[in-house]
């Protein structure tokens, strides 16, 4: 296959993949095989190159049918356009929040605003019951309206030291500080090394006339 240039001109937001991988802790050929994942993944599901939230939800899971509200928030926080749609570059910058050697510090703040549902600056209890009953579901758990109660009171006992009736960003950092396991969901240990996880897509033959010029 010829004419990659024109290929990469019609994908919104790439760049140089030094200038991507510049802000994340992605190597430029991580870089450049995730651009192989992003055209693979653009194609799948809704075939128009653009990366929707279904296909965002298969690179984060590998699942692209069952509802998933920490997929949905992530789409959400990442679709700055709001358009519908992620650019490759907001495609990179979203995925590196999850690499395993981002400062915790980043992914802290980042789960806030996962769970912040209301866009209010806090994390208040209607949130949090709707993310825990998501996760209950994300396990095939069910459990009674009263005990997802008791689980958010607790929670809401432990980590709103103000009282004030909602979690503010510096409360939630102390309580994740004494709760790390909250922060399990925010690494993908598969993005550590890009070209290993997704052999197929760096070796497929229709990828490499795709590759981005190291």
């Amino acid at each position: 296959m010829g004419g990659k240039m024109s290929k990469k001109a019609r994908i919104p937001g790439l760049e140089d993949p030094s200038i991507l991988a510049s802000g994340t802790p992605f190597r430029v050929n991580d870089v450049e095989a995730l651009f192989e994942l992003y055209m693979k993944l653009s194609r799948s599901l809704v075939n128009d190159g653009r990366l929707h939230k279904e296909q965002l939800q298969l690179a984060l899971f590998k699942n692209s049918k069952k509802q998933n509200l920490f997929a949905d928030r992530v789409f959400n926080l990442f679709d700055v356009k709001q358009d519908g749609h992620i650019e490759f570059d907001e495609f990179v910058q979203s995925l590196s929040i999850f690499h395993p050697k981002t400062p915790e510090a980043d992914k802290i703040t980042y789960a806030f605003r996962l769970y912040d549902l209301g866009h209010t600056g806090y994390i208040e209890r209607k949130d949090l019951k709707e993310m825990v009953l998501a996760l209950l579901d994300e396990s095939d758990i069910v459990l009674s309206d009263d005990i997802v109660g008791t689980i958010v009171d607790k929670t809401f006992m432990d980590a709103d030291s103000k009282g004030d009736g909602r979690i503010d960003l510096d409360e939630w950092k102390e309580y994740v500080a004494r709760n790390p396991s909250l922060l399990k969901n925010m690494t993908l240990p598969y993005l550590m090394d890009i070209t290993l996880s997704f052999p197929s897509f760096v070796l497929n033959t229709e990828a490499e006339d795709l590759k981005l010029e190291g």
